[in-house]
Formats: C-alpha cells, sequence, structure tokens
C-alpha cells in the first residue's frame, strides 16, 4: 500500500501508517488509497478505530464512509470502545441508517457497554430522532444515573414527535431527581409550552432561566419571545426582546410574529420597518397578520411587492380568506396562484378544502381531489385528512370511507375527522365503534377532539346521560385531559335532555366556568328545553353579562315565555329588544356554480 502513496508522502514512508494517518494534511492523500488497501492493513487496533473517528469529528470522512470502514474493521476481529460507540451510533442518526444502528445496538448489548450513560444516551437519541419514542424510553430507564444530556435527548424526542404533554412531564421528573436543568433543558421545555399555549408553566421555565443566569442567551430569548407570542403575550414578548443585547433575524421575525399573530398589526408594522434585513419569513408573519386581523387586500398587496414569496406567502391569503368564510375568494386567488406557476404544497390543499368544506361544494371539491391526485399529495396525511373532512361534510360518506382505508399512512387528525365525520352525519353507532377501534392502537392516544365528538354524538343519539358520563370521567381520569367549556356543554346538553338542569349549573361552578358564556349559553337552551324558567332568567343574565351577542339570548326567554303561555312576559321581552336595538339577522345560503378549478 505505502508504493503506491503519492510523491508528497514520500519523506514520511518509514512512519508508521497509523501516525500517518493522524497528521490532517495528509488525510486527502492517504483517503484515496486506503479503501483499495484496507485490507493489507496488518494490525487493525485500536488507534485505527481512534483515527477513523477522529476523521469523522474533523469532518475529513464522512458517517457514510465510517460505518462502512467500521464495518470492515468489526469483521476483522478489531471491537470499538465506549467512545468509538457513542461516534458510529451518532453517524447512524446522522445518516438515517436505522438497521445499522439497530445492529450496532445490538452488539452494545452483547459487549456489555449499555451500562456506559454516554453509549445509552447516544442510543436514547438515535431512537428518539427515528420517533421510535417507546425503545427511547425503554433505553432510558435503563440508565442508572441518567445525565442532563439523557434527558435532554428524551425530552426533545418527544418536543419533535408533538407530544408535548409527555415533554412537559418528563421535564418535571428531571427536576424532581435533582438533575439541574441547563438551556438545551429549557428551551426544549419552552417550546412544549408555547404549542400548548401553556403560559403559567412558560413563566416558571422563565423564572428558572433567570435563577440560571442563562437569559441573555441568544437562544434562550427567542424561545421566550416566541412562547410569549404563542401563548397571546405579546407585551411580554416585546419586554424580553427589548432587553436583548444581541439580535439575529430570528429574534426579528419572533418578535413581528408575536405581534402580527395576536392582532397587534400597528407594531407588526414598526418592528417590520425597523428589521435590519426582513427576509421571506419576515413577509410572511406580517401577510399572515394582515390575512388573520387586517385587511386582506393590504396583504395581496405586500405579496405583489415582497421580493421572493414561496407557497407560504400564498397560502397566508387563501386560509385568511377561508378563515373569514370568504371561501369563493379563496378559490378565485388559487386559480391565480395555479397560473403564476406557484408551487401548491399540503398546507394550501387543506385550506382549500376546509373552505370547500365549509360550503358542502362537492363539485370544487372532487376537482381539487384530483389535483392533488395528480400532484402526488393525495397521500399526504394532512391533505388525506382534508379530504376525508371535505366528503363527509358535502355528505358523502362512502368516499370518505374509502380515502380513509386507502391511506397508507394515518394519525389522530386522521382519526378525529373520521369519527367527527360520522358525527356530523348522525352515525353515532360508527363514532362510537370507531372511537373503541382508536384506543387498540398502538401509539395512538385519543384526545380532547376525539372525546369531544364522542359525546356531541352520545347527544345526537340519546345515550344515556350515566353512559356519557363514563366517557367523561374517563377523559379526566384515564387520559388526564382537562375538560374544555365545549366537553362541559355537550354533558349540559345531555343533562338537559333528562331534566337535571340544577345538576349542570353545579358542574359549571365545579369545572370553574363560571365566567364562561358559551356553557351559560348552553344552560340557557337546556332550560328552555326542559321548561325551567327561574334556572334560564338566571343563565340568560349571566350571557347577557359576560357576552356582545345578546340577540338569542332574547329569542330564546321569549320562546320559553310563550311556551308556558307568559304573553305578558313576551311582550316585555320584544319592547326589550326594541328599546336596545337588537334585531333578529337574517340566515344566508349559497348556491354553488359548475364551474371547476385548473387541473
Amino acid at each position: 500500500m505505502l508504493a503506491n502513496l503519492c510523491s508528497n508522502c514520500s519523506s514520511i514512508l518509514r512512519i508508521n501508517v497509523h501516525i500517518v494517518i493522524q497528521k490532517y494534511q495528509f488525510y486527502h492523500c492517504l483517503l484515496k488509497h486506503v479503501d483499495r488497501n484496507f485490507r493489507l492493513i496488518p494490525r487493525r487496533n485500536f488507534i485505527t478505530w481512534t483515527n477513523l473517528i477522529s476523521g469523522l469529528a474533523q469532518g475529513v470522512i464522512n458517517p457514510e464512509t465510517v460505518l462502512a470502514r467500521a464495518s470492515l474493521l468489526y469483521n476483522s476481529g478489531s471491537k470499538p470502545n465506549a467512545y468509538t460507540l457513542v461516534h458510529l451510533t451518532r453517524a447512524c442518526t446522522t445518516t438515517g441508517r436505522f438497521s445499522r444502528g439497530q445492529q450496532l445496538h445490538s452488539h452494545i448489548l452483547k459487549s456489555g457497554f449499555d451500562s456506559n450513560v454516554f453509549v445509552s444516551t447516544a442510543l436514547v437519541n438515535f431512537y428518539a430522532m427515528f420517533e421510535e419514542l417507546n425503545d427511547a424510553q425503554k433505553l432510558f430507564v435503563e440508565i442508572p444515573q441518567p445525565s442532563v444530556v439523557s434527558w435532554n435527548s428524551l425530552i426533545s424526542g418527544f418536543v419533535r414527535s408533538g407530544k408535548f404533554r409527555k415533554a412537559l412531564s418528563l421535564f418535571v421528573q428531571m427536576e424532581k431527581s435533582g438533575v439541574l436543568a441547563d438551556s438545551y433543558s429549557l428551551t426544549a421545555a419552552l417550546s412544549a409550552c408555547g404549542q400548548l399555549s401553556l403560559v403559567q408553566f412558560g413563566k416558571s421555565v422563565h423564572s428558572k432561566i433567570v435563577k440560571l443566569g442563562v437569559q441573555r442567551s441568544i437562544v434562550v430569548s427567542n424561545c421566550l419571545i416566541d412562547v410569549y407570542g404563542k401563548c397571546g403575550f405579546p407585551a411580554e414578548a416585546i419586554w424580553i426582546f427589548d432587553d436583548m443585547a444581541d439580535k439575529d433575524t430570528i429574534s426579528w421575525n419572533s418578535i413581528l410574529a408575536a405581534n402580527a399573530r395576536n392582532g397587534k398589526l400597528e407594531s407588526a408594522f414598526r418592528i417590520f420597518s425597523q428589521m435590519p434585513n426582513p427576509d421571506t419569513i419576515s413577509y410572511n408573519e406580517l401577510i399572515s397578520g394582515i390575512a388573520q386581523f387586517g385587511n386582506i387586500e393590504d396583504g395581496i398587496g405586500i405579496l405583489s411587492r415582497m421580493p421572493n414569496p414561496n407557497s407560504s406567502s400564498w397560502n397566508s391569503i387563501i386560509t385568511g380568506f377561508v378563515n373569514r368564510s370568504r371561501a369563493r375568494e379563496a378559490l378565485e386567488f388559487f386559480n391565480k396562484m395555479h397560473l403564476r406557476g406557484v408551487n401548491m404544497d399540503e398546507f394550501t390543499f387543506s385550506s382549500l378544502l376546509s373552505g370547500i368544506a365549509s360550503l358542502s361544494a362537492i363539485t370544487w371539491g372532487c376537482s381539487i381531489h384530483c389535483c392533488t391526485v395528480k400532484r402526488g399529495l393525495n397521500e399526504n396525511v394532512i391533505v388525506g385528512s382534508a379530504i376525508i373532512d371535505m366528503y363527509f361534510k358535502c355528505g358523502q360518506v362512502k368516499e370518505a370511507e374509502e380515502i380513509f382505508h386507502s391511506m397508507c399512512r394515518m394519525n389522530l387528525v386522521t382519526w378525529n375527522t373520521m369519527i367527527s365525520g360520522y358525527a356530523h352525519n348522525g352515525d353515532s353507532n360508527k363514532v362510537i365503534q370507531l372511537f373503541e377501534q382508536l384506543k387498540t392502537i398502538k401509539d395512538l392516544h385519543p384526545d380532547e377532539i376525539t372525546f369531544l365528538n364522542v359525546l356531541s354524538a352520545c347527544w345526537h343519539s340519546r345515550i344515556p346521560f350515566g353512559i356519557a358520563n363514563q366517557y367523561f370521567e374517563a377523559m379526566i381520569k384515564d387520559h388526564r385531559i382537562n375538560p374544555t367549556p365545549e366537553h362541559c356543554s355537550c354533558m349540559i346538553r345531555l343533562m338537559g335532555h333528562e331534566g337535571e338542569v340544577y345538576k349542570a349549573e353545579k358542574m359549571i361552578n365545579e369545572l370553574g366556568f363560571e365566567s364562561c358564556g358559551l356553557v351559560w349559553r348552553t344552560l340557557l337552551g337546556a332550560c328552555v328545553s326542559c321548561g325551567n324558567i327561574e334556572l334560564a332568567e338566571k343563565a340568560a343574565m349571566k350571557v347577557i353579562e359576560l357576552e356582545r351577542d345578546q340577540e338569542l339570548v332574547y329569542v330564546m326567554m321569549s320562546n320559553i315565555y310563550a311556551h308556558h303561555g307568559n304573553w305578558k312576559d313576551v311582550r316585555g321581552i320584544r319592547e326589550l329588544m326594541k328599546k336596545r336595538k337588537v334585531r333578529k339577522v337574517a340566515g344566508l345560503s349559497w348556491i354553488e356554480v359548475e364551474n371547476s378549478p385548473p387541473t
């Protein structure tokens, strides 16, 4: 092998080849020949492993090559040590070689290195990166004294997989175990808080950040801005931003998003005008905020002037139209997007399908479905779920079922869409059947939306309150899901059907929803159904106190008085409506026109 080396290396031919490999300036020269002559090296020992990993660390040898050469070394009888195993595991993670990582795990178990905290941590990170979280957690619990890096690998894995509550639960466990959180732990926890809008938890993490003295870190500050913005506290986000000594592009975009997403458009425009180098993300955040809270036409104007618009820029406008019940304009804007050759992704189609579903415009829905098939996006989980939802809301149950059963991969959103679809179409038996089936699937657990659909189905099918209450209690006790006003409203309707409206009032107080207009409005409806005037009057006063839209309250009270023949009170309600200039708004309808989008 030495005879084949280039002339630049001739002066050191007598030096042991393993020492030569350690010299960085000779790497490129040696690597041309090492693959061809690797089997000719007489002694492939610990030094060779070290050189291989050193080359990986210095970026001279890529991970794929390292794994290939490591296999040759291992097959020759040379065994890696703990340090080498850590780097080889990381190489498997980097290159996405899951099967090789599993083989390496097998060797680690046989050689007894699984007791090494660094090796085990690398394996935890490996499985977490591939979203094999059960395996990652099984490995983690076997570590005698997990380090903060071990905890971080598992916590960040759950965050990346969207299991934010589990991530926060692990964060709390880590602290209770006496392991001190570092910047990485804290930012992972903040990310989960932002996704769940848990501002109080976020504030407690913020306090720990201040105690540890890491609030000056740009990364940590950016995460704090993001969590306050997502939790609806833009003023706190601005305070963090103004206190930062150094700011990067992420800092500017985070504070812009915190204001734009919370309707603080004047602040958003001011921040945008002060940005040193606004990029595409900056423009998109501003356009999204305008589309949600401002004049959509202003957003379209900014879109037309921005330097490098992408699909997200256009998607924001489409979503804005859909969210404002202007689906026809969303379809027209989609046509413009198509004519300009803008790339349409899964978010484009999912937003558009949502608008079509709200209109029950089946002709447009079928055409958009064809578009997704031609672009190969119909197998996408997001798009597939939106197609199912569209067909259900258009009353095409069989088509929705066919799409569901044809999907290769489904997540909880897909299952919730099916359960919701059956509930929307009045098939409560299918709702319960699908819910029970969902509970048997590994790694998928019902969430608050699932239970809301189940409770709604119980109401529509007039299922006895006792059975529905079992689902409600299972949600709280078994799945640790806190009831929302929507869950409470479903239970109130069920109680009202059985005349138990005073129990419903008690539940409102016990769950802490005394200041929620929605639950009192639902209780008012339940009282109207069972004819309880006394409690209806109390509920009506609460709704008037808590909500601006009072038209429905007057109409419902007028109806309950009329039902009991209290015509004097009916006249009093109508006079009060005239005095307060409350008018019953006329209904609206939309007729679908046979005009399909481009395919």
